[in-house]
């Protein structure tokens, strides 16, 4: 197989890979040791017809250099025959069975130094005459003519002498071509060289053609040898080592391509090296001890001189006697460590004398100062590579985190461009339950969109707000909805991407951002979790007097400070966490207005129940604005994430149900799993523990049914839920805004009527009652320490939240005081939930036993076991919703179709 190398072509930025591809002939070629002739014509035919690409195409196919070329040409003309069918020499008039003599060959080459020599105007028409005159065993076919003439035309651009050189070298590569073909492939057609039909029968035409179209694919793909490419990967992506095979459709060449990347060349080299060095040393060197050195060595005589290398190591030199020894190799030096001179030539004294070792023939000694470079490159090449890996580590960390790059301190855009245009699917009309926060919000995208408006009349627009309020509430959306709307240039990150491990990356971004919207003003800027960077200064205790996050809030004060009044950037920013942000960032001038986004009300939840209904495939005969009061009322002070993660699980309970539509019952118990958590199926109580959670729940619903103030009872269970509930009650408690001490104390008392029935039913308490004394204690304690409804502790609050100061805001004796009227209040709503329940001991008992029966029972039940509510005025509030059956529990959950999991909602703990 002829084998040929193309060099490394440069490429485009980036990294780069070497890639080897071994190509091999088609099997419908054969290539033994002569070439094919469009082989040649096409490697002169393409872009390499210069002066150098001829040289070399010269020096490959004669394959002798070191001849001259008229000696070249005689030995080419010499001992070989014409194909006997082809043209002959006109003047020799050779059959083709004859060879040239010395004379006829000489005369040849005679006449074309003749008139390669000849620096007149017409030199390359004579040359083309010359090789009509011999035609040279028919290269002047319409296929070499074509290559001929661009050969003369490409040598035009050079002096006359290098124009004679290079017709030269062509003509001598062709005839040496020709003359070896001839030996190799003699009486074969040749639809080049030795064409058989006449040139105008259409067979013919349709063969060159052929031949001509194979000639242009063999180009291209050069389907011999191998080559050696560097380039950069297509993909942007690359293995560090790669090894694939493909084959050609155009003419069934084979290749087999191995990629490798430079990098990973490199590491080979540096580590085989290393290797290679490891092991030579180990193989040259071979250290011994002096024990090993008297009794081998010295004794036998083997030494001729010692070499003591920086005062630390004795290189030992074997004398010929040595050296010649079977056992030792004398390649190999020995070498032994000293701890000091003095103990060194002591020991080295005394082992000649015990060996008599005349005075004259004892061994010598030589000090030297060396160097090895090699091995002190070797000593610290751990610490070089420790070093190295730390920065790869790092680089490699921070490019796929989305830190910084071209290099460590590089910085690198963290913010993203939205507008409408940028598949920005939300509007406001899919934004409900915060109607007062999008008026706020489309004042500020109205001002960027029509500024004149206000500008005439002497308004500026607002610095900034900042949206803040409980998760789930809407605030990211309400964002997602003005860069749908704005018209503008919306840019959004998020706080925690200017907080970084190196100092200065984060005030870079906020320059970088505050930049870019600037050059595109008006445009409106959004960062999500603000409180990430902008907690209030000077409260980290321990560490320091500044950090980096400070640093990066310092460069966003000065970035919003520093607002000209045409520069038209909004500032909008989210978070819940308002009352730890830094005072100078909440001023007029930075965020002017700080919009609040609370749990929507009622009207607010039928709003978000709208919106998130469209997706879900309701039944037929559902009564959409129904369903949207009843699922608003279940879901008293559900966030916006809750109501669209209750459609969510109704759509899925449906659909495990193998149901055609989304029907109340599904929305149910959505609603309850989402506060409940999952019905746990394989959570089995023994019959007392059933009893005792059934007394515990009737308790809880007594106590809500004959309490005034208590929150209506809408459901009872004793199945278990969640991680840990036994037994849950739900109520719907109204949108409340001002609490009195009654309603306060109700809702103790209604708390802590699990605890007073087990006291009363049975022998001993249970630990069920555990969250309900956390939730007893939390009113207790706000009633005493913030709102001031204790007598004894007077009209004080005290802020028990006080971050890292771990202080208490009052003495001792206040402590002492506060304790005392919070078990005053927990005890005297223990007494009053103990006075009801003995009084109600017969409607406790039967509540109990409907719940062991039926294990969940409703309002209605309720109803008929109790009767309505003592408290007309208080009834339910909700009861336009709630007329009738509420729901209807759905067919036997045992048909779904995954037993081990449930659809069914769950309810609030109490």
């Amino acid at each position: 197989m002829l084998s040929s190398l193309r060099g490394f072509r440069p490429v485009l930025p980036g990294q780069a890979c070497l890639k080897l591809v071994i190509q091999k002939a088609p099997s419908n070629k054969s290539v033994k040791s002569g070439l094919h002739s469009s082989r040649l014509f096409s490697s002169l035919n393409s872009s390499y017809t210069t002066q150098k690409r001829l040289s070399k195409i010269y020096t490959f196919y004669s394959k002798n250099s070191q001849k001259s070329r008229v000696q070249l040409g005689i030995s080419n003309l010499n001992n070989k025959r014409f194909n006997s069918s082809g043209p002959h020499h006109p003047k020799y008039n050779s059959r083709g069975e004859r060879e040239y003599t010395d004379e006829e060959a000489e005369e040849i080459l005679k006449d074309l130094k003749h008139i390669w020599k000849d620096q007149t105007v017409s030199q390359n028409q004579k040359v083309i005459e010359l090789f009509n005159k011999y035609e040279m065993g028919g290269l002047i076919s319409p296929s070499a003519s074509k290559i001929v003439s661009a050969i003369l035309r490409d040598s035009e651009a050079t002096v006359p002498g290098e124009k004679v050189e290079n017709v030269q070298k062509f003509h001598q590569a062709l005839m040496h071509y020709h003359m070896h073909k001839q030996m190799k492939h003699n009486n074969e057609e040749d639809p080049v060289f030795n064409p058989k039909k006449d040139e105008t029968d259409a067979g013919s035409k349709k063969a060159e053609k052929e031949e001509d179209q194979k000639d242009a694919k063999l180009k291209d793909d050069k389907p011999f040898g191998f080559k050696i490419e560097v380039e950069k990967p297509k993909d942007g992506k690359q293995k560090p080592f790669e090894f694939r095979s493909r084959q050609s459709k155009d003419n069934g060449t084979k290749f087999l391509e191995m990629e490798i990347r430079l990098d990973t060349i490199l590491l080979w080299l540096v580590a085989g090296g290393l290797l290679v060095y490891t092991f030579l040393a180990e193989s040259f060197e071979k250290e011994i001890t002096f024990q090993e050195f008297e009794t081998s060595l010295l004794s036998k005589g083997y030494v001729d001189k010692l070499v003591v290398v920086n005062n630390e190591t004795v290189q030992v030199i074997l004398n010929d006697f040595g050296k010649n020894q079977p056992i030792h190799d004398s390649n190999v030096e020995y070498y032994f460590t000293i701890g000091s001179i003095d103990k060194f030539e002591e020991k080295l004294k005394r082992s000649q004398e015990a060996y008599n070792i005349p005075e004259e023939k004892r061994v010598p000694v030589m000090y030297i100062r060396s160097t090895n470079i090699w091995k002190s490159l070797w000593s610290i090449l751990p610490t070089v590579l420790l070093f190295g890996f730390i920065f790869w580590s790092t680089k490699k960390l921070l490019s796929s985190s989305g830190g910084m790059s071209g290099g460590l301190f590089g910085n690198k855009k963290t913010f993203k461009k939205f507008n409408a245009d940028e598949n920005v699917k939300i509007t406001f009309n899919d934004v409900a339950g915060c109607n007062e926060a999008k008026e706020e919000i489309m004042e500020f995208v109205n001002f960027l969109k029509h500024p004149q408006k206000y500008e005439r009349l002497g308004a500026k627009i607002p610095r900034g707000a900042i949206l803040n309020g409980p998760p789930g509430t809407g605030k990211t959306l309400l964002a997602k909805a003005t860069a749908g709307e704005a018209g503008v240039p919306f840019y959004s990150v998020s706080g925690s991407e200017f907080v970084e491990m190196f100092v200065g990356v984060g005030a870079s971004r906020v320059r970088e951002l505050f930049k870019t919207a600037r050059e595109n003003a008006p445009s409106i800027v959004f960062v999500d979790e603000i409180d990430a960077i902008g907690k209030s200064r000077g409260k980290s205790k321990g560490m320091g007097g500044n950090d980096e996050r400070e640093n990066t809030l310092n460069q966003l004060l000065v970035e919003m400070d520093g607002f000209k009044s045409d520069d038209h950037v909004v500032v909008f920013a989210g978070t819940n966490r308002i009352d730890v942000l830094d005072p100078a960032l909440l001023r007029p001038g930075r965020f002017d207005r700080k919009i609040y986004i609370g749990n929507p009300e009622l009207d607010g939840r039928k709003d978000i129940f709208g919106v998130h209904l469209k997706e879900i495939k309701l039944d037929p005969k559902c009564d959409l604005e129904d369903l949207k009061g009843r699922l608003a009322t279940l879901t008293p002070g559900f966030s916006g994430a809750d109501i669209a993660n209750v459609c969510n699980e109704a759509a899925l309970i449906a659909a495990r149900k193998n149901d055609q539509f989304v029907r109340q019952p599904h929305f149910e118990q959505a609603i309850e799993r989402v506060i409940g958590g999952i019905e746990r199926k394989t959570k089995l109580l023994s019959p007392e523990e059933k009893r005792v959670v059934a007394y515990h729940e009737a308790g809880h619903a007594i106590c809500g049914w004959f309490l005034e103030f208590a929150d209506p009872l809408l459901k009872v269970s004793i199945v278990p839920r969640g991680q840990g509930a036994l037994g849950y009650a739900q109520y719907l408690p109204p949108d409340v805004y001002l609490y009195t001490t009654h309603k306060l104390l109700d809702r103790m008392t209604m708390t802590l009527g699990g605890r007073v029935s087990e006291e009363l039913h049975f022998d001993s308490v249970t630990s069920g009652a555990a969250d309900d004394f956390e939730k007893v204690t939390s009113m207790a304690q706000k009633m005493v320490l913030a709102c001031g409804l204790s007598p004894k502790v007077g009209l004080v609050s005290y802020d028990m939240d006080r971050g890292n100061d771990f202080t208490k805001p009052f003495s001792d004796k206040t402590a002492s005081v506060i304790d005392d009227e919070i078990h005053r209040i927990v005890s005297e709503c223990h007494e009053r939930c103990r006075k009801l329940l003995t009084e109600k001991s017969a409607d406790v008992e039967k509540v109990a036993e409907r719940l062991l029966a039926k294990e969940v029972i409703t309002r209605e039940d309720m109803i008929e076991l109790l009767g309505k509510r003592p408290f007309p005025n208080r009834n339910d509030a909700f009861d336009k919703y709630l007329e009738g059956k509420l729901t209807e529990e759905p067919a036997n959950e045992e048909k779904d179709d995954k037993k081990n999991e449930d659809g069914e909602g769950e309810a609030k703990k109490e």
